[in-house]
């Protein structure tokens, strides 16, 4: 098994507090890799939260490459973290730069719908990995704005002291942290939780035994997005980026997607009629196997979700101002000691968890429960 954990804050925090709660689970995950989504981020970054962020390790044929793409799109680089090493620690191989660049968008793109601007977004990224797993000079993780997003083989304590991930362009308000690279396929970076896609991020502790039949639903759905699958999970983000944007539900859908309640369980719901037509609609999106899912939506509301069978570990707890999502308690204690522990919370296989950007208190939904309705 691996180990998650995720903090929403309403102040900018080093991603080494996160890490550092991974690291008190460390019994938990084999410390072979460490995946990082960066959102709310602050200093400059933050002074043009519209720039789109590209993300990725490129090698310096390959970073010469990418200035070329990106200026014969019209994008202008406006503020870059650029990491290089040359001595990785035991374990890390050796790369180029580790690149967080943000891009003065073309100018055609004032008068351009939205739509047409996050589809580019996506197509961009897209190429640019395609382009890269060709010639194995460029990676890309994520192109979005407010967002970063990091990836490495290794220890996450020793990657993240590695790469100085304490600077302050990288204190972020929303952190996503994984502890594992994923060991059911070759080692591949691709592969590091967490997954992302035009604003929405999950990471999993688990596996999805569905995995195929999923892939091969999503894949058929002509989304640009929808590609890759290096990882079982990273239909987990897939399936959510769909109920968001295709479907148009809340949050507290998500479960009634991946794990719809049984027949007898619909009975009566107040909810039944759209609840039936929904399981009919996404049956091929339904997951199977153990799984904890946490993960962070585009207005910057943070979930956690579990399987039917809650085979894997989570918890919820925290204090107005500053929330966590934890595999287990001892990262929370890690991360914020002086909450009232009282409140924490651990999800069962009926219930959502979040915590809205303003992080003033964690909400628990069942899938018993009406959904909100929608405006």
């Amino acid at each position: 098994m691996c180990r998650l954990f995720a903090l929403t804050s309403t102040e900018p925090v080093s991603p080494m507090v996160a890490i550092n709660a991974l690291n008190v689970m460390k019994e938990g995950h084999d410390g072979s890799g460490v995946g990082l989504y960066l959102s709310g981020l602050s200093g400059p970054f933050a002074e043009h939260p519209e720039y789109p962020i590209l993300s990725g390790i490129f090698t310096e044929k390959g970073l010469k490459r990418l200035d070329g793409i990106m200026d014969d799109l019209g994008f202008r680089p406006f503020h870059s973290v650029s990491i290089i090493k040359s001595s990785p620690p035991a374990g890390t191989p050796r790369r180029g730069v580790y690149l967080a660049r943000a891009y003065e968008p073309p100018k055609a793109w004032a008068d351009m719908p939205e739509a047409e601007r996050t589809a580019q977004l996506v197509q961009t990224r897209v190429a640019i990995r395609q382009q890269g797993e060709a010639e194995r000079d460029m990676m890309a993780f994520s192109f979005w704005p407010g967002v970063v997003m990091i990836k490495e083989v290794g220890d996450p304590l020793t990657v993240g002291e590695y790469l100085g991930l304490d600077r302050p362009d990288l204190h972020a308000r929303r952190i996503l942290c994984q502890g594992r690279q994923n060991t059911n396929y070759a080692i591949n970076l691709y592969a590091c939780h967490p997954f992302f896609i035009e604003g929405v991020c999950t990471m999993t502790n688990g596996e999805n035994t569905a995995f195929i039949p999923i892939r091969e639903y999503l894949s058929s759905r002509n989304v640009p997005g929808y590609t890759g699958y290096q990882s079982d999970s990273e239909v987990f983000t897939h399936i959510m980026h769909f109920t968001h944007y295709k479907l148009g539900l809340p949050v507290e859908a998500y479960k009634h997607v991946i794990t719809p309640l049984s027949d007898a369980e619909m009975a009566g719901h107040p909810d039944q009629d759209m609840l039936a037509r929904l399981k009919v609609l996404c049956r091929k999106m339904i997951i199977d196997g153990p799984n904890c899912v946490i993960g962070c939506l585009p207005d910057g509301t943070m979930f956690m979700v579990q399987d039917r069978k809650k085979l894997r570990p989570g918890v919820v707890g925290g204090k107005p101002g500053m929330y966590a999502f934890s595999s287990e308690l001892c990262g929370l204690d890690a991360a914020i000691p002086d909450r009232d522990k009282t409140l924490d919370f651990q999800p069962m296989h009926l219930d959502t968890a979040y915590v809205r950007p303003e992080c003033q208190e964690v909400t628990i939904c069942s899938q018993l429960q009406a959904l909100p309705r929608q405006r």
